[in-house]
């Protein structure tokens, strides 16, 4: 058996992220937790390597990290494809549809063409599951939201509103978020309207929260996520957030954030949603994201699968002199991947250091520096003698950045190479990073999360050395820890 016919032993294939047995993934959809397991359903063309007829494909977890596939969810029926939508538990069968238990209710939406005007539209609809999650059936009386007027009408996150005792929508239109309440999952009406920030392309995959700012659970806000098909940090999709309050209608974002955040400022995240019904024992919020860019998706080199999603990050509010922001983390699950630890002494580095070792492709790096006069710091993740992915600090501008120029195959579209940057202050002096390195993608976070940079690498060789460089004077390395990552496919 070669490599190419084990399954997950493609050339590029991740190895501790999730990606589909075969053919096109792009955004994830219906994340909720039910029993025990961790749903992930995802936009899937069964026939393809590149976009088409969209269905739900499905897989479970119980850790997160390792994942089992289940057949197809949904499937395009007589009222279109399968777009984009999430997924709830139905504790107390507010829809009537489980004869007072309770289980899993999709809401999604429906793309096809309208028969009289031969219009593309989307309306939204739901499905339900008796058998946690194993089958689904279509609702009979589907759609349940429809806006002729409104030809971007799409990506349904849905979730209970404690304080008014209902189903809260939270709807993409255009470049606008539209608020719709039900008390049942079938029957919607229209609560308000929000948009701001960057309005430069349609808006997609909502998502909206409360947080604790600093772990107070006295002191909640509310994030939205929306995501942007053009106009981000890096010129490409992006995911964006406000910070705000909601009243049960109303979402008002706070004055001082009358603009836009960046969630991540690399290439490679869009569409990112978090699971519902995470267990009040457990308490996180727990975020994944299509790990990819609609600039290149359909021209990646990977021949016989094609989309994975990043690693799942807890997000959390913290504040800090620049005022409240998300910061998103690993989670905790990821460590027990680790298989041995490689300890760089701390030292100062003045010019360029390389590590003797030679490294696996798959790491989880911790790295912590000040400034010794420095300028700029470098870590080159080198691939082979005319590769380097290179991850550095400009002391000077106050920039983190990923440089993808060199990092392998770069020339399938002109879009790709690059070196994404993200503004990110010190603290105290010190940088700390976690660098996650698979098979084909790194993911930075720094200082504990307040920035992130995630970007695709499509490396030639598999092995990996590590240098370290300092220019215009001395960096003082504190810590280098580099742990192995082992597989999550058997």
């Amino acid at each position: 058996m070669t490599e190419f016919s084990k399954p997950y032993g493609e050339k590029y294939r991740p190895q501790f992220h999730f990606s589909p047995p075969a053919k096109w993934m792009n955004d994830p959809n219906g994340l909720v937790y039910y029993q025990g397991e961790y749903h992930l359903f995802y936009q899937h063309n069964p026939d393809d390597i590149v976009w088409g007829p969209m269905h739900w494909g499905h897989a479970v977890s119980k850790d997160l990290m390792h994942w089992e596939h289940l057949p197809i969810a949904l499937a395009p029926n007589e009222h279109g494809t399968i777009f984009s939508g999430s997924a709830v538990v139905d504790w107390h069968d507010t829809s009537g549809l489980f004869s007072g238990g309770h289980g899993l209710v999709a809401i999604f939406t429906h793309a096809d063409e309208c028969l009289e005007t031969k219009q593309h539209r989307q309306r939204q609809s739901i499905a339900y599951s008796l058998d946690k999650g194993r089958s689904w059936r279509f609702y009979d009386e589907n759609p349940v939201l429809a806006d002729p007027n409104e030809p971007d009408f799409r990506d349904p996150k849905v979730f209970w509103h404690e304080d008014s005792e209902k189903w809260v929508m939270v709807l993409a239109v255009g470049t606008r978020i539209r608020f719709y309440g039900s008390p049942n999952l079938k029957e919607w009406e229209f609560l308000s309207e929000f948009t701001g920030g960057c309005t430069a392309s349609v808006w997609e995959c909502p998502d909206m929260f409360p947080l604790a700012v600093d772990g107070n659970p006295e002191n909640l806000h509310w994030v939205l996520l929306v995501d942007v098909q053009d106009g981000g940090p890096t010129g490409g999709a992006s995911p964006m957030y406000f910070i705000g309050d909601f009243d049960g209608v109303t979402f008002t974002p706070h004055k001082q954030q009358a603009d836009n955040l960046w969630l991540d400022y690399g290439r490679d995240v869009y569409a990112g949603v978090t699971w519902s019904d995470i267990p009040a024992e457990d308490g996180r919020r727990i975020f994944i994201a299509w790990m990819n860019s609609w600039q290149y998706a359909n021209e990646i080199p990977a021949p016989s699968w094609r989309g994975a999603m990043t690693v799942p990050r807890t997000l959390e509010l913290r504040s800090s002199a620049q005022g409240l922001s998300v910061v998103q983390n690993p989670v905790q699950e990821l460590e027990s991947l680790r298989k041995g630890r490689t300890t760089i002494p701390a030292q100062a580095v003045e010019g360029r250091l390389e590590l003797e070792q030679e490294f696996s492709e798959c790491l989880d790096l911790e790295l912590e520096f000040v400034a010794n006069g420095a300028e700029e710091f470098r870590l080159q993740l080198v691939s082979g003698d005319q590769e380097a992915t290179v991850v550095g600090y400009n002391f000077t501008t106050q920039q983190l950045f990923v440089d993808r120029r060199r990092s392998g195959e770069v020339d399938f579209s002109p879009a790709f190479a690059g070196v994404h940057q993200a503004p990110l202050v010190t603290e105290d002096g010190k940088i700390s990073l976690r660098i996650l390195l698979d098979k084909s993608s790194i993911e930075v976070f720094a200082n504990g999360g307040q920035a992130a940079i995630t970007d695709l690498i499509f490396p030639r060789e598999g092995s990996r050395r590590i240098n370290l460089t300092s220019e215009g004077g001395s960096t003082q390395v504190r810590k280098l820890n580099i742990y192995p990552l082992a597989s999550v496919w058997k």
